[in-house]
């Protein structure tokens, strides 16, 4: 039986997967059949790089995807066009009808796709004005405090010579009045 599935690459934490056509007694990273892309989970959302004619082609001659690989050709359409085609096949519909559905179907998924990303933008725009913000306020606050420790620093060395004078002119009539005596 050939399957269609995943085999892992990259390094520890850093996944990467290739998209393969394989026998289902071989190793998930050992001997394959062919290629057919790749796939990307760690960015957002997750890259899918597949030549969809060769995976429509595998599908079509009986090729069983896992299920991982089932929920990424649904998300590229190619097991919308395996059903179209199997309705053509069985006469239920025109090839012409069925490829005006699949492209109505990949528009409306690619306008799904960059609303997703315009949201993930935006919120990574806010989320960096929020931080600069709070960083800002944290600027202007330790700043405050420098400029409250130099005014409390000035004020003690102004009253420091008013507090030494302030000693002797108590001294002087001090020293007077044990001079009377």
């Amino acid at each position: 039986m050939v399957k269609i599935r995943l085999a892992r690459r990259g390094r520890k934490k850093l996944a990467m997967y290739d998209v393969v056509v394989a026998d289902a007694r071989a190793p998930r990273d050992g001997r394959f059949i062919e290629k057919i892309g790749t796939y990307n989970p760690l960015t957002n959302p997750a890259s899918i790089d597949l030549n969809d004619e060769k995976a429509f082609k595998w599908l079509m001659n009986g090729a069983q995807p896992s299920d991982t690989v089932k929920a990424m050709l649904s998300y590229r359409g190619i097991m919308l066009k395996k059903h179209l085609q199997i309705g053509v096949i069985k006469g239920a519909l025109t090839q012409e009808q069925a490829d005006a559905k699949l492209a109505e179907w990949l528009k409306s998924k690619e306008v799904k796709i960059e609303s997703k990303r315009d949201q993930l933008s935006q919120s990574k725009d806010a989320q960096a004005k929020a931080r600069k913000a709070a960083e800002t306020k944290i600027k202007e606050a330790r700043a405050e405090a420098i400029r409250k420790k130099a005014q409390v620093a000035e004020a003690a060395a102004a009253a420091q010579p008013a507090a030494e004078a302030a000693p002797a002119e108590t001294e002087a009539p001090a020293a007077e009045s044990t001079e009377q005596a």
